[in-house]
């Protein structure tokens, strides 16, 4: 029996074994349209919204569609109306403008979509025990040369983001705080894709490594890794550091990663019940860094992950929604 047989079989067993009805009637969903998602490109937002329209459309029979773009795009579109629904929202990244959004009341910042999102440099462990001493960033120019950048080796590589994300801004700021400049150099690869691929890479072969990522990734769920210390967080720092034009960088933390659902404001006063159900999903991040890595293991698009998630974890999800509509959503796995 492959995976895709043994999610029939959960499901079914999952709706059998439920105590309350399992022949409730089909609702009739509140919203006369269907719900607007954005679909921002990376796994973790793809895979969180078919769970949501995997639920919505059995538990609550709404029809529902995903709009593609880019974060700031995606931004623009749920504060204008045009899409109703953003399962993953970077508060760090994006917080002027959001909560602009907010305070003009089109938009509404509902629960923390997963527990325990993080941003920061890492080495593998395999580096952290080759050098038990490099603990932390300021660390890391006395260590130079077990990092050497093939195109400079006079000096090291530190990998960072795709240009034009936030976190490229970030780093490239807190590279400067920490002096780094003499030492190091700073590569921006063309996208995420050629991030994970430099650093997976790397990891294979055991060569040492230092790179910015974060969490949820699949890649925090398949590799063994270490984070290098900064100091502490600092809110007015960091502010500082989100801005290109930032004066005075400061050596400091990222904020523990703020990532919420948002939602328009319109839609959540159209739709009370599917706003019930919204405000209350939340993923650990430790069981969401694993299903990204089984999901990426298997090859296993984003709706077949949506799938498996819920036939592995009606411990989470039940608790999100209604009896009624769990039992809709079993019988439908």
């Amino acid at each position: 029996m492959n995976w895709r047989q043994t999610l029939s079989a959960a499901g079914l067993a999952l709706a059998t074994s439920l105590s309350f009805s399992a022949h409730a009637a089909t609702p009739e969903c509140e919203l006369d349209r269907p719900v607007r998602f954005a679909g921002m490109n990376w796994t973790s937002n793809l895979i969180t919204v078919e769970v949501e329209r995997f639920i919505m459309q059995h538990g609550y029979g709404c029809e529902s569609r995903v709009e593609t773009g880019g974060t700031l795009p995606m931004l623009a579109a749920i504060v204008r109306g045009d899409v109703d629904v953003m399962s993953e929202v970077w508060i760090n990244s994006v917080s002027e403008a959001w909560e602009k959004g907010v305070a003009e009341g089109k938009v509404q910042s509902l629960g923390d979509i997963y527990t325990g999102g993080v941003e920061a440099w890492w080495i593998p462990r395999y580096v952290a025990e080759r050098f038990p001493e490099l603990k932390s960033v300021k660390d890391l120019p006395r260590f130079k040369q077990h990092f050497a950048d093939p195109e400079d080796p006079d000096k090291g590589l530190l990998l960072t983001c795709p240009a034009g994300w936030a976190c490229e801004v970030i780093n490239t700021n807190l590279f400067k705080a920490y002096g780094l400049q003499d030492s190091f150099n700073l590569s921006s690869p063309g996208t995420g894709a050629a991030l994970k691929a430099a650093i997976t890479s790397a990891y294979k072969r055991k060569k040492n490594v230092a790179f910015y990522y974060w969490s949820p990734t699949p890649l925090l769920g398949q590799l063994d890794l270490v984070q290098l210390q900064m100091e502490p967080y600092n809110a007015e720092g960091h502010a500082c550091n989100t801005k290109a034009e930032c004066a005075t960088p400061y050596a400091g933390s990222y904020p523990s990663a703020t990532i919420k659902a948002g939602v328009n404001t319109e839609f959540a006063n159209s739709a009370p019940q599917l706003l019930a159900f919204l405000e209350k999903v939340n993923i650990p991040t430790e069981k969401l860094n694993g299903l990204l890595a089984w999901a990426e293991e298997e090859g296993a698009e984003s709706d077949e992950a949506a799938r498996y998630f819920l036939s592995a974890h009606p411990e989470l999800w039940q608790s999100w929604v209604p009896d009624d509509v769990a039992a809709r959503v079993s019988q439908a796995l």
